[in-house]
């Protein structure tokens, strides 16, 4: 009993450290915004026209709201850059869950419309079929932090 204790105790511990510890390729999380892909579903979030979230127009230009995002991603827990940035005019970032480090991939951009600006925003995560709302949550939260910060 205590052996087969301690093998499902390895397990689970090699379990929890793949899902940290395993590598995230650019090239597939950094991926092109614009590309016809990309979707809504229990697994992730899309932000951009004709999606089922749609950005606010920003009275400001694509680069100023591109850095106003950043800053907000970089403030939120447990999140870091993967790849991009400000000079490539698209970022993607890797937020971790609290608890287990589940990794959820969030791309940004800003693009130019009439009036200012708008974000274009693609979260998903990596393991798992449903991410239980987790990554709309967070893009509707830099959404809402957006809108606070540009009437101050």
């Amino acid at each position: 009993m205590k052996i087969l204790f301690l093998v499902l105790l390895i397990a689970f511990a090699g379990l929890l450290a793949y899902i940290r510890l395993a590598p995230s390729p650019v090239m597939r999380w950094h991926v092109d915004l614009a590309g016809p892909e990309l979707r809504s579903g229990p697994d992730s979030a899309l932000v951009r026209v004709g999606s089922d979230i749609e950005s606010p127009v920003f009275s400001e230009t694509a680069d100023s709201l591109l850095m106003r995002l950043d800053a907000i991603a970089r403030a939120t827990p447990r999140t870091h850059v993967l790849a991009g940035g400000l000079q490539d005019g698209k970022i993607t970032y890797i937020t971790r869950s609290k608890i287990w480090g589940f990794p959820d991939y969030t791309t940004v951009k800003a693009v130019p419309v009439d009036g200012g600006a708008q974000a274009v925003i693609y979260g998903r995560l990596r393991f798992g079929r449903s991410d239980l709302g987790v990554n709309r949550a967070r893009i509707l939260g830099w959404l809402k932090q957006l809108a606070a910060s540009e009437r101050t």
